[in-house]
């Protein structure tokens, strides 16, 4: 019999704990919940302002990038029309022919008075 006292004792104080308890359980989970809440705002409001600046960021370095692009570009064109201006400098001078270039060689040399050596000189 001491049992079944004790079982009772034990539930009304059960009972009695959840009693108490259930007024605190809706404004403690309402506390929590509005903390939860308030931390993701602010988590999502950080996050979504470092996006912001990256975007930025990354919208800056495209425009440096397209410039330097634009820049790199205008000096390779820049460049071959250079080496084009050389190739048709120069390419008249490949179509001397051989026999002039030689003709010019030996007039040089014989205005500093050397004579080749297929001339005669045995």
């Amino acid at each position: 019999m001491n049992t079944d006292v004790s079982e009772s004792t034990d539930e009304t104080e059960i009972g009695d704990l959840t009693e108490q308890d259930s007024p605190k359980l809706p404004s403690q989970l309402e506390h929590r919940a509005e903390r939860i809440r308030s931390s993701v705002a602010r988590l999502t409001s950080s996050s979504i302002n470092e996006l912001e600046g990256l975007t930025l960021e990354l919208n800056a370095l495209q425009e440096f990038l397209k410039f330097e692009t634009d820049r790199v570009q205008r000096e390779v064109e820049s460049a071959l029309a250079g080496i084009r201006i050389i190739i048709e400098t120069i390419s008249p001078w490949k179509s001397i022919p051989t026999s002039t270039k030689t003709q010019k060689k030996e007039g040089l040399n014989a205005a500093k008075g050397f004579k080749r050596p297929s001339d005669g000189a045995h």
